[in-house]
Protein backbone atom coordinates (compact mmCIF):
# COMPACT_ATOMS: atom_id res chain seq x y z
CA UNK A 1 0.00 0.00 0.00
CA UNK A 2 1.10 3.30 -0.75
CA UNK A 3 3.51 4.90 2.11
CA UNK A 4 0.00 7.83 2.06
CA UNK A 5 -2.13 5.32 3.03
CA UNK A 6 -4.43 6.99 5.98
CA UNK A 7 -5.42 4.61 8.52
CA UNK A 8 -9.64 5.67 9.41
CA UNK A 9 -8.54 6.54 13.01
CA UNK A 10 -5.29 8.50 12.01
CA UNK A 11 -6.77 11.92 11.93
CA UNK A 12 -10.22 10.52 13.46
CA UNK A 13 -11.97 13.97 15.03
CA UNK A 14 -8.98 16.41 13.36
CA UNK A 15 -10.84 19.88 12.46
CA UNK A 16 -10.31 21.16 9.15
CA UNK A 17 -12.14 25.03 7.44
CA UNK A 18 -13.51 24.79 4.41
CA UNK A 19 -13.90 27.68 2.09
CA UNK A 20 -16.63 27.36 -0.71
CA UNK A 21 -15.77 28.93 -3.81
CA UNK A 22 -18.72 27.94 -6.15
CA UNK A 23 -20.30 31.76 -6.40
CA UNK A 24 -16.40 33.22 -7.56
CA UNK A 25 -14.31 30.65 -8.59
CA UNK A 26 -17.16 28.27 -9.72
CA UNK A 27 -19.48 30.61 -11.44
CA UNK A 28 -16.85 32.50 -14.16
CA UNK A 29 -16.01 29.67 -15.91
CA UNK A 30 -19.83 29.27 -17.26
CA UNK A 31 -20.01 31.36 -20.36
CA UNK A 32 -23.11 32.80 -19.02
CA UNK A 33 -24.12 35.35 -16.27
CA UNK A 34 -25.81 33.85 -13.16
CA UNK A 35 -28.74 36.33 -11.86
CA UNK A 36 -27.97 37.70 -8.59
CA UNK A 37 -30.96 36.15 -6.75
CA UNK A 38 -28.94 32.87 -7.41
CA UNK A 39 -25.93 33.50 -6.43
CA UNK A 40 -27.22 34.57 -2.58
CA UNK A 41 -29.64 31.85 -2.65
CA UNK A 42 -26.56 28.99 -2.94
CA UNK A 43 -24.09 31.32 -0.77
CA UNK A 44 -27.01 31.36 2.23
CA UNK A 45 -27.72 27.78 1.66
CA UNK A 46 -23.48 26.96 2.17
CA UNK A 47 -23.37 29.00 5.17
CA UNK A 48 -26.55 27.58 6.87
CA UNK A 49 -24.77 24.18 5.71
CA UNK A 50 -22.09 25.28 8.22
CA UNK A 51 -19.12 27.18 5.82
CA UNK A 52 -17.47 29.86 7.81
CA UNK A 53 -15.24 31.37 5.14
CA UNK A 54 -17.21 32.19 1.86
CA UNK A 55 -15.40 33.94 -1.44
CA UNK A 56 -18.78 35.65 -2.25
CA UNK A 57 -17.60 37.62 -5.93
CA UNK A 58 -15.07 39.27 -7.87
CA UNK A 59 -13.74 43.02 -7.98
CA UNK A 60 -12.41 42.10 -11.52
CA UNK A 61 -13.42 45.20 -14.73
CA UNK A 62 -16.81 43.92 -15.64
CA UNK A 63 -15.19 44.93 -19.47
CA UNK A 64 -13.17 41.53 -18.63
CA UNK A 65 -14.75 39.58 -15.92
CA UNK A 66 -18.30 40.31 -16.45
CA UNK A 67 -19.64 37.95 -14.73
CA UNK A 68 -19.83 39.63 -11.50
CA UNK A 69 -21.57 43.10 -12.29
CA UNK A 70 -23.30 42.65 -9.02
CA UNK A 71 -20.08 42.58 -6.74
CA UNK A 72 -21.46 45.02 -4.04
CA UNK A 73 -25.06 43.82 -4.05
CA UNK A 74 -24.14 40.57 -3.17
CA UNK A 75 -22.25 41.75 -0.64
CA UNK A 76 -25.33 44.30 0.54
CA UNK A 77 -27.73 41.49 0.59
CA UNK A 78 -25.32 39.05 2.52
CA UNK A 79 -24.94 41.39 5.41
CA UNK A 80 -28.50 42.44 5.42
CA UNK A 81 -30.24 38.94 5.45
CA UNK A 82 -33.18 37.91 6.75
CA UNK A 83 -33.02 34.27 6.03
CA UNK A 84 -33.37 32.38 9.24
CA UNK A 85 -30.81 29.19 10.51
CA UNK A 86 -32.43 26.13 12.23
CA UNK A 87 -31.45 28.54 15.76
CA UNK A 88 -32.93 31.85 14.40
CA UNK A 89 -30.10 33.55 13.45
CA UNK A 90 -30.37 35.35 10.19
CA UNK A 91 -27.37 35.06 7.88
CA UNK A 92 -26.60 38.36 8.30
CA UNK A 93 -26.29 38.28 11.90
CA UNK A 94 -23.87 35.35 11.20
CA UNK A 95 -21.28 37.62 9.29
CA UNK A 96 -18.20 38.98 10.75
CA UNK A 97 -18.95 42.53 10.22
CA UNK A 98 -22.11 41.68 12.47
CA UNK A 99 -20.42 40.38 15.14
CA UNK A 100 -20.77 36.63 13.44
CA UNK A 101 -18.08 34.25 12.52
CA UNK A 102 -18.62 33.78 8.43
CA UNK A 103 -15.52 35.33 7.19
CA UNK A 104 -16.70 36.91 3.25
CA UNK A 105 -13.59 37.07 0.28
CA UNK A 106 -14.10 39.02 -3.09
CA UNK A 107 -10.69 38.63 -5.35
CA UNK A 108 -9.64 41.79 -6.06
CA UNK A 109 -6.29 41.21 -8.54
CA UNK A 110 -5.69 44.56 -9.95
CA UNK A 111 -5.39 47.82 -8.08
CA UNK A 112 -8.74 48.95 -9.20
CA UNK A 113 -10.89 46.10 -8.05
CA UNK A 114 -8.52 46.54 -4.55
CA UNK A 115 -10.24 50.51 -4.71
CA UNK A 116 -13.52 49.35 -5.22
CA UNK A 117 -13.04 46.95 -2.45
CA UNK A 118 -11.94 49.70 -0.46
CA UNK A 119 -14.94 51.41 -1.08
CA UNK A 120 -17.29 49.44 -0.12
CA UNK A 121 -15.72 48.77 3.11
CA UNK A 122 -15.57 51.91 4.23
CA UNK A 123 -19.33 52.07 3.27
CA UNK A 124 -20.18 49.46 5.07
CA UNK A 125 -21.09 46.74 2.72
CA UNK A 126 -17.59 45.40 2.15
CA UNK A 127 -15.60 41.79 1.93
CA UNK A 128 -13.32 40.92 5.42
CA UNK A 129 -10.96 39.71 2.79
CA UNK A 130 -9.54 40.70 -0.14
CA UNK A 131 -7.46 38.22 -2.80
CA UNK A 132 -4.61 39.23 -4.98
CA UNK A 133 -2.90 36.40 -7.05
CA UNK A 134 0.70 36.20 -8.79
CA UNK A 135 1.79 32.93 -10.63
CA UNK A 136 5.12 31.24 -10.49
CA UNK A 137 5.51 31.28 -14.19
CA UNK A 138 6.37 34.90 -15.82
CA UNK A 139 3.89 33.78 -18.92
CA UNK A 140 1.11 33.38 -16.97
CA UNK A 141 1.68 35.77 -14.47
CA UNK A 142 1.56 38.52 -17.56
CA UNK A 143 -1.28 37.18 -18.88
CA UNK A 144 -3.40 37.18 -15.59
CA UNK A 145 -2.19 40.52 -14.12
CA UNK A 146 -0.19 42.62 -17.00
CA UNK A 147 2.43 42.81 -14.97
CA UNK A 148 6.02 41.58 -14.07
CA UNK A 149 6.51 39.28 -10.54
CA UNK A 150 8.73 42.46 -9.34
CA UNK A 151 6.04 45.04 -10.66
CA UNK A 152 2.93 42.71 -8.83
CA UNK A 153 4.27 42.22 -5.62
CA UNK A 154 5.16 46.48 -5.58
CA UNK A 155 1.68 46.71 -5.99
CA UNK A 156 0.48 44.21 -3.25
CA UNK A 157 2.56 44.98 -0.82
CA UNK A 158 0.61 48.90 -1.22
CA UNK A 159 -2.50 47.08 -1.39
CA UNK A 160 -1.78 44.71 1.90
CA UNK A 161 -0.92 48.53 3.48
CA UNK A 162 -4.21 49.97 2.59
CA UNK A 163 -6.03 46.73 3.75
CA UNK A 164 -4.49 46.43 6.91
CA UNK A 165 -5.62 50.12 7.64
CA UNK A 166 -8.81 49.34 7.69
CA UNK A 167 -8.62 45.96 9.39
CA UNK A 168 -9.33 43.83 5.99
CA UNK A 169 -7.36 40.72 5.39
CA UNK A 170 -5.05 39.90 2.50
CA UNK A 171 -4.55 36.66 0.57
CA UNK A 172 -1.94 35.59 -0.91
CA UNK A 173 -2.15 33.56 -4.23
CA UNK A 174 0.75 31.56 -5.51
CA UNK A 175 -0.20 29.45 -8.56
CA UNK A 176 1.37 27.26 -11.31
CA UNK A 177 3.22 25.66 -8.44
CA UNK A 178 3.01 22.13 -9.82
CA UNK A 179 3.07 23.36 -13.42
CA UNK A 180 1.50 25.82 -16.30
CA UNK A 181 -0.51 26.29 -19.10
CA UNK A 182 2.42 27.35 -20.54
CA UNK A 183 4.88 25.14 -21.79
CA UNK A 184 8.15 27.33 -21.77
CA UNK A 185 7.99 27.07 -18.01
CA UNK A 186 7.47 23.41 -17.99
CA UNK A 187 9.84 22.60 -20.32
CA UNK A 188 12.61 25.13 -18.25
CA UNK A 189 11.92 23.68 -15.21
CA UNK A 190 12.46 19.96 -13.22
CA UNK A 191 9.45 19.78 -10.83
CA UNK A 192 12.06 19.92 -7.82
CA UNK A 193 13.19 23.34 -9.46
CA UNK A 194 9.20 24.39 -9.39
CA UNK A 195 8.70 23.68 -5.83
CA UNK A 196 12.01 25.47 -5.04
CA UNK A 197 10.13 28.32 -7.02
CA UNK A 198 7.01 28.56 -5.19
CA UNK A 199 8.35 27.97 -1.91
CA UNK A 200 10.27 31.81 -2.67
CA UNK A 201 7.10 33.15 -3.82
CA UNK A 202 5.61 31.76 -0.54
CA UNK A 203 8.02 33.65 1.51
CA UNK A 204 7.54 36.97 -0.80
CA UNK A 205 4.05 37.32 -0.16
CA UNK A 206 4.43 37.01 3.62
CA UNK A 207 7.06 39.14 3.97
CA UNK A 208 4.81 40.82 1.98
CA UNK A 209 2.32 41.61 4.91
CA UNK A 210 -0.06 38.76 3.43
CA UNK A 211 -2.56 37.18 6.05
CA UNK A 212 -2.52 33.69 4.78
CA UNK A 213 -1.41 32.11 1.53
CA UNK A 214 -4.08 29.51 -1.09
CA UNK A 215 -1.70 27.45 -2.98
CA UNK A 216 -3.46 26.93 -6.14
CA UNK A 217 -2.46 24.24 -8.79
CA UNK A 218 -4.14 26.09 -11.59
CA UNK A 219 -4.60 23.39 -14.01
CA UNK A 220 -4.22 19.80 -12.86
CA UNK A 221 -0.82 19.60 -13.35
CA UNK A 222 -0.01 17.57 -10.02
CA UNK A 223 -1.17 14.36 -11.40
CA UNK A 224 1.55 12.52 -8.59
CA UNK A 225 -0.15 12.91 -5.19
CA UNK A 226 3.03 12.47 -3.59
CA UNK A 227 4.03 16.00 -4.98
CA UNK A 228 1.53 17.58 -3.38
CA UNK A 229 2.56 15.81 -0.32
CA UNK A 230 5.92 16.64 -0.57
CA UNK A 231 5.42 20.47 -1.29
CA UNK A 232 2.80 20.86 1.47
CA UNK A 233 5.14 18.97 3.91
CA UNK A 234 7.61 21.56 3.13
CA UNK A 235 5.60 24.73 3.91
CA UNK A 236 4.48 23.36 7.09
CA UNK A 237 8.26 22.05 8.00
CA UNK A 238 9.28 25.00 10.47
CA UNK A 239 13.06 24.62 9.24
CA UNK A 240 12.40 25.14 5.73
CA UNK A 241 10.18 28.10 6.36
CA UNK A 242 11.90 29.60 9.36
CA UNK A 243 10.46 33.03 11.06
CA UNK A 244 9.27 35.81 9.68
CA UNK A 245 10.49 39.71 10.33
CA UNK A 246 7.23 40.33 11.80
CA UNK A 247 7.46 37.44 13.88
CA UNK A 248 5.01 35.06 12.31
CA UNK A 249 5.64 31.43 12.39
CA UNK A 250 6.49 30.89 8.31
CA UNK A 251 4.98 26.97 9.08
CA UNK A 252 2.10 27.66 10.89
CA UNK A 253 -0.53 25.68 8.95
CA UNK A 254 -3.51 28.43 9.72
CA UNK A 255 -1.23 30.34 7.00
CA UNK A 256 -2.10 27.80 4.15
CA UNK A 257 -5.15 26.84 1.69
CA UNK A 258 -5.15 24.31 -1.10
CA UNK A 259 -6.86 24.68 -4.14
CA UNK A 260 -6.75 22.22 -6.54
CA UNK A 261 -8.08 22.55 -10.13
CA UNK A 262 -8.11 18.73 -11.99
CA UNK A 263 -9.37 17.11 -15.33
CA UNK A 264 -9.28 14.25 -12.92
CA UNK A 265 -11.25 14.27 -9.55
CA UNK A 266 -10.41 11.11 -8.49
CA UNK A 267 -6.97 12.60 -8.86
CA UNK A 268 -7.86 16.13 -6.91
CA UNK A 269 -9.43 14.28 -4.29
CA UNK A 270 -6.02 12.45 -3.57
CA UNK A 271 -4.15 15.46 -3.76
CA UNK A 272 -6.51 16.78 -0.62
CA UNK A 273 -6.39 13.66 1.26
CA UNK A 274 -1.69 13.69 0.70
CA UNK A 275 -2.07 17.37 1.93
CA UNK A 276 -4.16 16.73 4.87
CA UNK A 277 -1.48 14.02 5.50
CA UNK A 278 1.27 16.60 5.52
CA UNK A 279 -0.77 18.88 7.96
CA UNK A 280 -2.69 21.39 5.68
CA UNK A 281 -6.16 22.39 7.47
CA UNK A 282 -7.39 24.98 5.12
CA UNK A 283 -9.41 23.80 2.09
CA UNK A 284 -10.97 25.56 -1.10
CA UNK A 285 -14.02 23.54 -3.52
CA UNK A 286 -16.76 24.53 -5.55
CA UNK A 287 -20.52 22.80 -5.84
CA UNK A 288 -20.16 20.13 -8.56
CA UNK A 289 -16.75 20.91 -9.46
CA UNK A 290 -16.86 23.70 -11.72
CA UNK A 291 -14.61 26.71 -11.76
CA UNK A 292 -11.34 27.44 -13.11
CA UNK A 293 -9.90 29.90 -16.02
CA UNK A 294 -12.94 32.95 -16.63
CA UNK A 295 -14.29 32.30 -19.67
CA UNK A 296 -13.86 33.79 -22.70
CA UNK A 297 -17.51 34.25 -23.87
CA UNK A 298 -20.67 35.24 -22.63
CA UNK A 299 -23.70 33.94 -24.46
CA UNK A 300 -21.38 33.06 -27.42
CA UNK A 301 -20.17 36.70 -27.65
CA UNK A 302 -16.47 36.69 -27.10
CA UNK A 303 -15.10 38.62 -24.49
CA UNK A 304 -12.64 41.82 -25.10
CA UNK A 305 -8.97 40.80 -25.28
CA UNK A 306 -9.39 36.87 -24.62
CA UNK A 307 -9.44 36.11 -28.58
CA UNK A 308 -7.39 33.00 -28.71
CA UNK A 309 -7.03 32.59 -24.63
CA UNK A 310 -4.36 30.67 -23.56
CA UNK A 311 -6.57 28.46 -21.42
CA UNK A 312 -9.49 27.76 -23.86
CA UNK A 313 -10.21 24.56 -22.80
CA UNK A 314 -11.46 25.82 -18.82
CA UNK A 315 -14.46 23.68 -18.88
CA UNK A 316 -11.80 20.83 -18.40
CA UNK A 317 -10.16 22.12 -15.70
CA UNK A 318 -12.65 22.68 -12.70
CA UNK A 319 -11.98 23.02 -9.15
CA UNK A 320 -12.08 19.90 -6.58
CA UNK A 321 -15.89 19.17 -5.61
CA UNK A 322 -16.97 20.31 -2.55
CA UNK A 323 -19.66 17.22 -2.33
CA UNK A 324 -17.19 15.11 -2.88
CA UNK A 325 -14.15 16.72 -0.29
CA UNK A 326 -16.30 17.03 2.56
CA UNK A 327 -17.82 13.19 1.95
CA UNK A 328 -13.76 12.10 2.03
CA UNK A 329 -12.87 14.05 4.94
CA UNK A 330 -16.07 12.74 7.13
CA UNK A 331 -15.29 9.13 5.74
CA UNK A 332 -11.43 9.23 7.31
CA UNK A 333 -13.37 10.97 10.55
CA UNK A 334 -12.40 14.51 10.43
CA UNK A 335 -14.45 17.17 11.49
CA UNK A 336 -15.43 19.85 8.71
CA UNK A 337 -18.32 21.56 10.70
CA UNK A 338 -20.32 20.89 7.66
CA UNK A 339 -23.92 19.13 7.40
CA UNK A 340 -23.16 16.43 4.98
CA UNK A 341 -26.92 15.77 4.13
CA UNK A 342 -27.56 19.57 3.45
CA UNK A 343 -24.84 19.79 1.40
CA UNK A 344 -25.49 17.45 -0.79
CA UNK A 345 -29.09 18.73 -0.86
CA UNK A 346 -28.33 22.23 -1.73
CA UNK A 347 -25.53 20.55 -4.22
CA UNK A 348 -28.19 18.68 -5.97
CA UNK A 349 -30.73 21.73 -6.82
CA UNK A 350 -27.21 23.72 -7.37
CA UNK A 351 -26.65 21.08 -10.33
CA UNK A 352 -30.35 21.27 -11.65
CA UNK A 353 -30.88 24.88 -11.12
CA UNK A 354 -27.24 26.09 -12.74
CA UNK A 355 -25.13 22.89 -13.67
CA UNK A 356 -27.94 21.28 -16.05
CA UNK A 357 -29.40 24.13 -16.99
CA UNK A 358 -26.43 26.06 -18.68
CA UNK A 359 -25.83 22.45 -20.36
CA UNK A 360 -28.61 22.51 -21.83
CA UNK A 361 -28.48 25.65 -22.94
CA UNK A 362 -25.24 25.37 -24.09
CA UNK A 363 -26.13 21.97 -26.55
CA UNK A 364 -29.15 23.43 -28.06
CA UNK A 365 -26.63 25.99 -29.16
CA UNK A 366 -24.40 23.53 -30.27
CA UNK A 367 -21.60 25.08 -27.67
CA UNK A 368 -19.53 23.02 -25.25
CA UNK A 369 -20.08 23.33 -21.62
CA UNK A 370 -18.82 22.14 -18.28
CA UNK A 371 -21.01 19.34 -16.42
CA UNK A 372 -21.21 18.40 -13.02
CA UNK A 373 -17.78 16.53 -12.23
CA UNK A 374 -19.17 15.28 -8.53
CA UNK A 375 -18.92 11.64 -8.22
CA UNK A 376 -21.32 12.11 -4.92
CA UNK A 377 -23.67 13.85 -7.37
CA UNK A 378 -23.81 11.40 -10.39
CA UNK A 379 -22.46 7.98 -8.64
CA UNK A 380 -23.30 8.22 -5.29
CA UNK A 381 -20.39 7.09 -3.74
CA UNK A 382 -16.49 7.82 -4.38
CA UNK A 383 -14.22 6.23 -6.34
CA UNK A 384 -11.53 3.03 -5.47
CA UNK A 385 -8.65 4.64 -6.45
CA UNK A 386 -9.21 7.03 -3.35
CA UNK A 387 -11.04 5.40 -0.69
CA UNK A 388 -8.21 3.00 -1.31
CA UNK A 389 -5.83 5.40 0.31
CA UNK A 390 -8.03 4.89 3.67
CA UNK A 391 -10.12 1.76 3.69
Amino acid sequence: MTNLYLAKNQLAGKKVELSDITIRDGLQSLETVIDTDTKVKYLEGLILAGFKRMEATNYGHPKFVPFFPDATEVLKRLLNSETKGPDGKTVGEMMKQNGGDVELTAVAIHESGAARAFKDFDAGHGPDRILQMTSTCPEHQRANSGKTHDQYFEMTEQVIKEAHSRGMVVNGTVSTIWGSPFEKFNKQYSMDEKLDIAISFVKRYLNCGADDIELADHDGSVTDYHKSFEFFSRVLDPQEMGTGPDGRNYADPELYIAHFHTMNMASALRNAAAALKAGIIRFESCLSGIGGQPANAVDGVTIEGREGDYYSDHFNHGLISTEDMVTMFHQIGVDTGIDQDMLISLGTDFRKDVVDTFEAQQKKLGREYMKCRSYMLTTGKLPESVTQLYQ
